[in-house]
């Protein structure tokens, strides 16, 4: 394997410290701050380094120790102009947790926002990762480059693995220049079908679509909104934005939302799901087909529905038990938030099929074989 590059003293004491942790023989819960952890893993948490960076602007790659909270990092980013380009959610004040996320917990749920449809998920972004394995052994994969590398992509194996594999200790990722000017299109009234078939449009467009959300009509009396982002140059942007407005006009009138301030509150409402923040009711978050989507929103009739990606994500707000599975003939679904009792019931992660369970278990059998890491949190 590849070394992800010369080691930071105190990280690298932390993590054989760590492995020393893990070969004592707990059964330990990796979560990170706990932050967005959504299934029921138990066991003695491990804490990973939180000391350490090495960010090259001029390369746009950081390479970070994963304990770093995400917010800090992104401060750092932006003295510099740049930003994590797939826009990473915090889903605490969702969940009802005071707390920060994590770097590594970032990379462990494959955390990804609005822009995840088109410019790729956290896992793309991924370039290195360091972690402790279930045997104690302190693991470096990738590089600090953007570049191929030769042996496994452990990288990649290791975002969305949800702590079941190892302790990431270490991260490497692409970052991206913050947009000069950011607009938001807005189409107000249209039915969920119009609304999907507006954001494919919009996404079949060459104008660099970068987020298409749509919201219904809410309580405080705003009408359902579609939602097509566009970011880039000033004059780039503009020029997209009108040409946007006339291919979707088929759709009817649209305005454009120019201020920075609101632009950013109302993606950041959308990335981090606050229209659910005080909401009662269980949250399911699905990933479908588009075209899928609204008649399987109205089949479900969740008490309020968040369409991203086009429609190819949905958050949906339930009565307390709904099994939402139970309704799709094809996607996944994910309960976020409810009771341990519905969770234990239903199961937070979508049940795998029998390749995919073989799988599963004979990656957990190379790198845990001893299930120290999460026991139970995708069981």
């Amino acid at each position: 394997m590849s070394i992800l590059g010369a080691n930071n003293p105190a990280v690298a004491a932390w993590e054989a410290q760590l492995a020393e942790q893990v070969r004592a023989g707990d059964t330990h819960l990796i979560t990170g701050a706990g932050s967005s952890r959504i299934g029921l893993a138990t066991g003695v948490a491990l804490k990973a380094p939180d000391q350490a960076w090495d960010y090259d602007a001029s390369a746009l790659t950081l390479t970070t120790s994963a304990g770093v909270p995400v917010d800090v990092i992104q401060s750092i980013l932006a003295k510099e102009g740049q930003r994590l380009g797939f826009e990473p959610p915090n889903l605490a004040p969702m969940l009802g947790r005071d707390c920060a996320g994590t770097i590594g917990g970032l990379v462990a749920t494959n955390a990804s926002g609005p822009s995840r449809v088109t410019v790729g998920a956290c896992r793309d972004f991924c370039l290195g990762v360091g972690f402790v394995d279930g045997q104690g052994r302190v693991i470096k994969n990738g590089g600090r480059v953007m570049k191929n590398v030769t042996g496994l992509d452990l990288v990649k194996l290791m975002a969305g693995s949800h702590g079941t594999l190892g302790l990431i200790t270490e991260v490497s990722l692409k970052t991206q220049p913050i947009p000069e000017m950011i607009v938001t299109l807005v189409v107000e009234g249209l039915s969920e079908g119009e609304a999907v078939a507006a954001m494919s449009a919009a996404l079949g467009t060459p104008y660099s679509v970068t987020g298409a959300a749509h919201l219904r009509a809410d309580k405080n009396g705003a009408p359902a909104r579609t939602l097509i982002r566009i970011e880039g140059f000033e004059h780039s942007v503009t020029y997209r934005t009108k040409a946007l407005q006339n291919a979707l006009a088929g759709f009817g009138a649209s305005d454009v939302i120019w201020d920075a301030g609101e632009n950013a509150t109302l993606w950041a409402s959308i990335r981090d799901v606050a229209r659910f923040q005080d909401a009662m009711g269980d949250v399911w978050r699905l990933s479908v087909k588009p075209s899928d989507a609204p008649k399987l929103v109205e089949a479900v009739l969740p008490e309020d529905v968040i369409y991203d990606w086009g429609g190819g994500r949905l958050w949906l707000l339930t009565k307390p038990d709904t099994d939402v599975r139970a309704y799709m003939k094809a996607g996944h679904a994910t309960l976020v938030r409810a009771s341990d009792a519905t969770k234990q019931a239903l199961g937070v992660f979508q049940p795998e099929n029998a390749v995919v369970t073989k799988i599963s278990a004979g990656l957990r059998g190379k790198f845990d074989p001893m299930q120290k890491f999460n026991r139970g949190m995708m069981s």
